[in-house]
């Protein structure tokens, strides 16, 4: 309960210092490939995970291939951020939905953000597709749904 009240503050805190026209959030995109560091990839998921767990919002990575799209979209299931709703979409597959707890989507998010273009295309068996991989922070009514 007074994790949960503290939690409560922290993004009442945050808000009131963030001006209307600019989400806490609304920053928190990257393409993949990046030049980022390890360290700087880490802390924006970090980052993500707490706007996750505190703001109306979902954290989405789409990823390329020719011919074929891939879309992972996590969404926090309770207040304190320990189990988030994954949902997957694929052109070939549709959609799948679990749920899954913190620390497998902060690792997923730093192994695909630290992927390589090659890693990427490898996986596939295809050459890279033309877009780069990207990854969101939005407003959970703007994800696509089954």
């Amino acid at each position: 309960m007074a994790s949960e009240q503290r939690s409560r503050e922290r993004a009442a805190d945050h808000a009131a210092s963030t001006p209307d026209d600019e989400a806490p959030w609304a920053d928190l995109e990257m393409a993949v490939p990046t030049d980022r560091d390890h360290a700087s990839v880490v802390a924006l998921v970090e980052c993500a995970l707490v706007e996750l767990t505190h703001e109306t919002v979902g954290a989405v990575f789409i990823s390329r291939q020719v011919g074929r799209s891939t879309r992972t979209q996590y969404v926090a299931r309770d207040d304190v951020g320990e189990q988030f709703q994954k949902r997957r979409f694929d052109d070939r597959l549709g959609w799948h939905e679990t749920t899954v707890p913190r620390r497998t989507v902060r690792d997923e998010l730093i192994t695909k953000l630290t992927r390589s273009p090659s890693a990427s295309a490898d996986q596939s068996g295809e050459r890279a597709a033309s877009e780069p991989d990207t990854f969101v922070v939005k407003p959970v009514r703007e994800l696509r749904t089954p």
